[in-house]
């Protein structure tokens, strides 16, 4: 009985294998399930959630959506950013050099302004209407112009306007020469003024109490044009400015020399 039960071994290189399956058609089984099965639900999950309906039309295909181009460099704004760099560098350098040579210039010159001063006054002529309150004055000033400079000279144009004051009302006017002032120079200068004003009531009232206390405000003014010259260079013109307040002891009585009693003279520059 022994001898019925013997094994035959199956030669498997030679061709001798097995030809019934061990699991049957249509029955594979794996560990992780049938992977055409999983593959073809998932595929059909997918097609559900993009709106595919069975038998109806496949969707589209999803739109790919291109990356934002890298921004580009705007070359024109830097140039535009170093040009406006060297203009404002070359600016401050210019204007730091010209600092330096009027600061030079100016310690090498050390101008200084010309002095004014009203020395006398009298007045030859000087009447009031009653009836119409007109003022008709004359007036003979001597003024004194002193250049303290030692290397610049002043040259007075012609266009000057000289006037005398009380209070708002011009009583005379006048102009003053053209003539030439070198360094150091002192020049006095005869000036005849003389004009003709409409007065009111309060203004001759409040004239005749100022001379019964000896002390009538007047007020001299001159706008002259001048040039400044350094050697033979000749700078542009410029209105100087000479005020003056004047205290006299008194204006309508011209019977004798009229005293100053106080004078006070200011020089400015209008450019």
């Amino acid at each position: 009985m022994a001898d019925h039960q013997r094994i035959h071994p199956v030669d498997l290189e030679a061709g001798n294998r097995p030809t019934a399956p061990l699991v049957p058609g249509g029955s594979f089984r794996s560990d992780k399930g049938d992977p055409a099965r999983s593959a073809n639900h998932h595929h059909q999950q997918r097609r559900q959630q993009q709106g595919y309906v069975p038998g109806g039309p496949l969707p589209p295909p999803p739109r790919r959506v291109a990356p934002p181009a890298p921004p580009r460099k705007r070359r024109g704004r830097g140039c535009c950013c170093r040009f406006l760099c060297c203009v404002v560098i070359t600016a401050v350098v210019v204007a730091v050099l010209a600092a330096a040579a009027a600061g030079a210039l100016y310690l090498a010159l050390d101008p200084k302004a010309p002095r004014y001063s009203v020395d006398r006054l009298s007045v030859s002529a000087f009447q009031v209407d009653p009836s119409t309150l007109a003022a008709r004055a004359r007036f003979d000033v001597t003024v004194t112009a002193a250049n303290p400079n030692s290397r610049i000279g002043i040259q007075y144009e012609p266009g000057s306007s000289l006037g005398v004051w009380y209070q708002s009302y011009r009583l005379a006017r006048g102009a003053l020469p053209a003539f030439y002032q070198g360094h150091r120079n002192t020049t006095v200068l005869a000036l005849a003024m003389a004009g003709e004003v409409q007065l009111g009531t309060a203004v001759v009232s409040g004239m005749q109490d100022a001379q019964r206390t000896g002390a009538v405000p007047l007020v001299f003014r001159a706008d002259v044009p001048v040039r400044v010259e350094i050697g033979n260079f000749k700078l542009w013109k410029v209105t100087s400015r000479v005020l003056c307040d004047l205290v006299v002891d008194r204006l309508m009585d011209v019977s004798s020399p009229i005293k100053i009693k106080a004078s006070n003279c200011k020089f400015s520059l209008k450019l």
